[in-house]
């Protein structure tokens, strides 16, 4: 366990704020993790888990302690001649975990390649891309309370998981560190490929393969979205809306171009970068907070915009697509206010 006080903020968010936080706490081992919660004193109340900050809006420095878990270790634990369980640390890197999966050969993670964040992050904003959900890969999440610092384990039916959603991000937050994560992978070819522009990407690859689709996916959302390291942002800052089929279909019957896919129970999905552009958003600026000019979806930091100012422009935003399309979108990206 490693203990900082009154240092930035900028290193572990992807916007690149400049504000600081009273105290940040590197948590390496999960015994003395533990350990810590069941000691913890009246002043550790105000506690906040990040891990790589890629869903984060801060507004200001926080007045607290920010926990940092940084858990390692892939191990196999489960397999037979179809499927295998994996344990993955929360502190690994999404990216690297994809990454390995797809060079052991290992299927189901490959539409989520290049999603920024932690490891830790998968579960509590049940990550998506491409047709895919991690809900439907986890086996289940271990985690501590930090409460009385006890371990206790979620199965999938359990963590709640809906769209862009966990008890994690609900009606539990703050109340569980994540600690390792259980996958259940394929060792048999399992795709799915049929979202957007993947199939054509990949056609340009070659034949399906597991290595393809992951460098496909790659592909699209590196001429899509921005890199981090060199423009601020937090990738998608809003869900795409699930409404009603009623709804869509009006929409769809003036706006014949817009994106629509449907949804179990008679629902759809909208393209909320679609209602963000059609409304004049993409490639807008103020200052340095900007709308980015290749997907709307995506709010961003040229260098020196506040916290503030990125959070005014997201209602701005958000105004004008309930106004236009009667739609209220919902943001993806957690606003942290200082305490």
């Amino acid at each position: 366990m490693n203990i900082e006080s009154n240092i930035s903020l900028k290193p572990f968010n992807t916007f690149g704020f400049d504000y600081k936080v009273s105290k940040l706490i590197h948590l390496t081992s999960q015994d003395k993790s533990a350990v810590f919660f069941r000691s913890k004193s009246e002043t550790d109340v105000n506690m906040f888990i990040i891990g790589g900050g890629s869903n984060l809006l801060f507004t200001d420095d926080f007045n607290g302690t920010i926990l940092h878990p940084v858990f390692g270790g892939t191990e196999v634990v489960w397999n037979n001649d179809d499927k295998v369980i994996i344990s993955v640390g929360s502190g690994i890197k999404w990216d690297d975990l994809v990454n390995w999966t797809v060079s052991q050969g290992l299927w189901g993670l490959e539409n989520l390649s290049l999603i920024p964040g932690d490891v830790g992050a998968s579960p509590v904003q049940n990550i998506g891309a491409y047709g895919v959900e991690v809900k439907d890969m986890i086996d289940k999440v271990e985690t501590i309370r930090i409460s009385d610092g006890q371990n206790i384990s979620f199965s999938n039916e359990e963590c709640g998981f809906r769209y862009r959603y966990s008890i994690f991000k609900g009606e539990e937050k703050g109340k569980y560190l994540v600690t390792r994560v259980h996958y259940r992978l394929s060792k048999k070819p399992s795709f799915n490929i049929e979202y957007g522009s993947l199939r054509d990407e990949i056609q340009k690859l070659g034949k399906i393969s597991i290595h393809n689709i992951r460098d496909a996916v790659i592909n699209i959302r590196r001429k899509k979205l921005p890199d981090p390291l060199i423009i601020g942002n937090a990738g998608s800052f809003f869900k795409n809306p699930v409404v009603n089929e009623a709804l869509s279909s009006y929409l769809k019957k003036i706006h014949p171009d817009l994106p629509v896919y449907a949804e179990k129970n008679g629902m759809s999905k909208l393209a909320a970068g679609w209602l963000i552009e059609k409304c004049g958003w993409k490639g807008y600026r103020r200052g340095d907070a900007g709308v980015y000019d290749k997907q709307a979806l995506i709010l961003v930091n040229y260098g020196k915009a506040s916290g503030s100012e990125l959070n005014i422009l997201a209602e701005d935003i958000r105004k004008s697509v309930a106004e236009k399309f009667s739609i209220n979108l919902e943001r993806e990206v957690e606003t942290v206010t200082s305490i």
